[in-house]
Formats: C-alpha cells, sequence, structure tokens
C-alpha cells in the first residue's frame, strides 16, 4: 500500500512541518484526517493560552474567570451555590472553595443567605461583573482579530459549516461536553 501523501498547506505551520515524518511512521493513517485532529487539538490549547493570558491581564486565573462566567451566565441575581458551581465547571469542591475564597477577598463575589436556610450561595457583585465584561471583551477582540486576520468572512461561515457537521458527528458518538470552557488551572 502505498504511503498517503500528506495535505498541502497555503502556509507552513506547525503541523505541516512534521506531518510527513508521523505518515511516514504510521502509513495506514489518513494524513488529511491526521492533519485536521492535530491543527483541531492545537488550536484549542492555543485557545486555552489566549484565555489565560487575558485572565492574566485582568488579575484572574483562568479559573476564576471560568467562575465568574458560571455565575454571569445564571443570570439575574447571578448567583449559585458552590456546589453547584463546582459541578458545573467540573473541579473539585476543595478546588472551588480556593476560587471562591480568592474571588471573594477581590470583591468580585459575596456569600448571600439562601431561602432554606443552609446553602450559602455566592453572588457575583457589581464589581466581579465589570472584570467579568472587560475579560470577555478583551477576549473576544483579540479572538476576531486573530478571526478576520486569518479568514475572510465567507471562509468563516464554511468553518463554521465545517466545524459544525464533525462536532455533531462527534457528540452522535461520545454525548455532549461541557457548554462552555473548562480551564485546567486553579
Amino acid at each position: 500500500m502505498p504511503v498517503p501523501k500528506p495535505p498541502s498547506t497555503e502556509l507552513q505551520d506547525s503541523v505541516a512541518a512534521e506531518l510527513a515524518s508521523w505518515i511516514a511512521d504510521m502509513p495506514d493513517v489518513d494524513a488529511h484526517i491526521e492533519a485536521a485532529r492535530q491543527r483541531i487539538g492545537r488550536m484549542a490549547r492555543l485557545f486555552d493560552r489566549l484565555l489565560t493570558r487575558v485572565a492574566a491581564d485582568n488579575g484572574l486565573t483562568a479559573g476564576d474567570w471560568a467562575a465568574l462566567s458560571a455565575l454571569q451566565r445564571s443570570g439575574a441575581p447571578y448567583q449559585a451555590s458552590p456546589t453547584a458551581l463546582s459541578q458545573q465547571l467540573g473541579v473539585t469542591s476543595g478546588t472551588m472553595s480556593v476560587r471562591l475564597n480568592r474571588l471573594s477577598s477581590a470583591g468580585l463575589v459575596e456569600s448571600v443567605t439562601a431561602t432554606d436556610g443552609r446553602s450559602k450561595p455566592v453572588r457575583l457583585t457589581a464589581r466581579g461583573q465589570a472584570r467579568w465584561r472587560a475579560a470577555t471583551q478583551e477576549r473576544t477582540a483579540q479572538e476576531q482579530s486573530l478571526f478576520t486576520e486569518a479568514l475572510t468572512a465567507d471562509e468563516l461561515r464554511e468553518l463554521n459549516l465545517l466545524l459544525s457537521r464533525l462536532l455533531r458527528r462527534l457528540e452522535d458518538e461520545f454525548g455532549q461536553v461541557s457548554r462552555h470552557d473548562v480551564p485546567k488551572d486553579a
């Protein structure tokens, strides 16, 4: 069986630079599929770096920002129990406690009394909402710049169509994953 020729790219990226040597060692692997999988994985890791950098620019960890985002997405009054937040973000209660203590010390969240008198939900403060909004605006501006420098509007629409088809197929096979970013740091 002939070794499949690696896909060419307009510009040499890190995957294209290494693909030929990988494929030589894996002759039964489709070079186009391997290249696409590698690129999607690398882009996901690079977007994680972007989130981490923007979080740091705004005095947050990526995990802090995820907690603020979860509270913001909860809608008015922007509150949730620590248990609900830890489950939503896929972190331990200890990790969530550390995050909430840090966010509380910074004045970004506050404890509130629950109607059941047992749980102690936390609520996003006005300062927390402002910090979340600033970080989110910075992130979206940087992402817009990255996408518009690399793709035309038509290419972006086509990319979204293709990624949507691939995501639907993966979800059919493996189920859905979290609907939002869940950073790995505390």
